[in-house]
């Protein structure tokens, strides 16, 4: 399941994380943000124990929201190191997300 991300925890859980960290960026009144929800739940249950996968509420959290330059939702940004690595704008199938995070742990179809 994925976690809520807020300005009070961002920092610890996000930025100061080791491992890869998808955070989709969505509003509660947003179509595509709500045909994206189940996907993201589906990313978080098969990147468990490699990744972490969270949201931000960008009406609850707009300071997150500016810092990241995020303008269009729903927007997923995959964090590394305290970075962000990797922006998706729009809705996508699952594994392009998956696939992202496979970038940046290592495991995947690079591995031919």
């Amino acid at each position: 399941m994925p976690q809520e991300f807020t300005d009070a925890n961002f920092k610890n859980q996000v930025l100061q994380n080791d491992k890869p960290v998808l955070v989709d960026f969505w509003a509660p009144w947003c179509g595509p943000c709500q045909m994206v929800a189940p996907v993201i739940e589906e990313v978080a249950q098969e990147v468990e124990g490699r990744a972490f996968v969270g949201k931000v509420n960008v009406d609850d959290n707009p300071h997150l929201a500016a810092q990241f330059g995020v303008s269009s939702i729903p927007t997923i940004m995959l964090f590394k190191g305290g970075s962000p690595v990797e922006r998706i704008v729009g809705v996508r199938q699952k594994q392009d997300y998956i696939d992202a995070i496979n970038n940046y742990t290592g495991e995947g179809s690079d591995k031919s």
